[in-house]
């Protein structure tokens, strides 16, 4: 009997390792696609280690992604045993939207509640985290966190701009003259990344000079049939850029970090593009100075609040995911994000002390202020990002008239409200 019960015992404290080694063994997964020189991908970083030190027993798991990975595959990964814990995720109809539609996030209800997270942001910083039943934003559950903002601007050559005698344009005939400067210098003006987001970036701001409330409201919330007149003004006049040598011919075959580089090497005296490249611009522009101007509309701007933190169904641990959002939502990290030049969401403008991260605070809380954040134009229907890519790029390359270009964006827009 005692050798029975030794055996036992013995058998019990093994049990018991094997349970606490397993449990030191627990694994917390977060992806991201913010590139590393980002803003975001700085500062996360460095949260990612307090996490760590927080949590000496669990292995906590980071990947880098791509925008595009997650935008090509990203239901396919959150229908899957693969999905983290928690990542970074794009907003919008047409992806969160889409996967909160399917089942596959979880409903952060109630960790808004625990975490405070209503008492940090507004219900305007909301209004893409919640999305109905068919996947539309701005009511319903939270499906995701923001925990920065972001709008496309004109970034411009500061000296450029002073040697040839020019200041950044507040209206879309100034900027035309600005154009046409440059190009009398013999300088292409504008690098553009026309397979990319920037050329779609460009076209949905060039569309919003012409756009009101309504319109963009029916246009984001998927209201057919499409009314195309601001994307035919927006698609003639990137044909008759292209065609004044506003814009080089051969954007046709550009992505935006070759486009971004023309910039940040001092050949273009412009480049069309988000906040995302605040960071990575302060740390490798050297041989100049350079701003950002809002593109001139009358009220809208393409932008938003950030991507979203989000929690698959599938996490094993909503509530360390829950930790990591406040974790990047705290005061500490939201001014560290604008030290970091990006654009915080919820910081103390007092706390930030680098101007460009101070001034792109500054204008988000502009644009928002006015309610002039006119979000992105692949965001109504899944699949659209893809869409306006080819389209563009069939813009730039002649291939596709104006007109062509709205018949058959239109056609793709009208046909995904019928089949809602």
């Amino acid at each position: 009997m005692k050798r029975i019960a030794r055996l036992a015992l013995a058998l019990g404290t093994a049990m018991l390792m094997t349970s606490i080694g397993h449990a030191e063994q627990k694994t917390f997964k977060i992806w991201w696609f913010e590139e590393p020189t980002t803003a975001q991908g700085i500062v996360w970083k460095k949260a990612l280690e307090e996490f760590k030190t927080k949590h000496p027993d669990i292995t906590v798991s980071f990947e880098q992604k791509t925008f595009q990975q997650l935008q090509a595959s990203g239901g396919m990964i959150l229908n899957s045993d693969q999905a983290p814990d928690v990542l970074e995720y794009n907003k919008g109809n047409a992806t969160a939207g889409l996967v909160a539609s399917q089942g596959l996030l979880t409903n952060l209800d109630a960790y808004v509640k625990k975490e405070g997270w209503d008492k940090i942001l507004n219900e305007g910083d909301f209004v893409l985290s919640r999305y109905d039943e068919k996947g539309i934003y701005g009511s319903g559950p939270v499906w995701g966190v923001s925990v920065f903002g972001e709008y496309v601007s004109c970034f411009y050559n500061i000296d450029m701009f002073e040697k040839a005698g020019l200041k950044p344009p507040t209206t879309l005939e100034e900027w035309v003259a600005a154009l046409e400067a440059f190009k009398q210098k013999g300088l292409t003006p504008l690098a553009l990344g026309a397979i990319d987001t920037s050329g779609q970036h460009l076209l949905a701001s060039l569309a919003y000079t012409k756009a009101d409330d309504a319109w963009v409201q029916n246009y984001q919330g998927l209201k057919a049939p499409l009314d195309g007149a601001p994307y035919l003004y927006a698609a003639q006049t990137l044909v008759d850029w292209v065609g004044k040598g506003y814009i080089n011919k051969d954007s046709t075959g550009m992505k935006d970090p070759d486009a971004a580089l023309l910039f940040t090497s001092g050949k273009a005296p412009m480049y069309v593009s988000g906040t995302w490249n605040l960071g990575t611009f302060a740390s490798t522009i050297k041989d100049f100075k350079w701003g950002q101007f809002v593109i001139p509309t009358p009220k809208y701007s393409v932008g938003s609040t950030g991507n979203l933190w989000v929690v698959p169904k599938a996490s094993q641990n909503p509530d360390l995911a829950a930790e990591w959002i406040s974790l990047t939502l705290s005061p500490k990290y939201q001014a560290e994000l604008g030290n970091a030049g990006g654009v915080p969401i919820a910081a103390d403008l007092s706390a930030i002390t680098n101007p460009i991260g101070k001034n792109a605070a500054a204008v988000f809380k502009q644009i928002s202020d006015k309610n002039g954040l006119g979000f992105y134009p692949d965001w109504p229907v899944p699949g659209y990002y893809d869409v306006l890519n080819q389209k563009d790029t069939g813009l730039f390359q002649g291939s596709l008239t104006a007109e062509q270009f709205v018949e058959q964006i239109k056609q793709v827009y009208d046909d995904a409200q019928e089949n809602q």
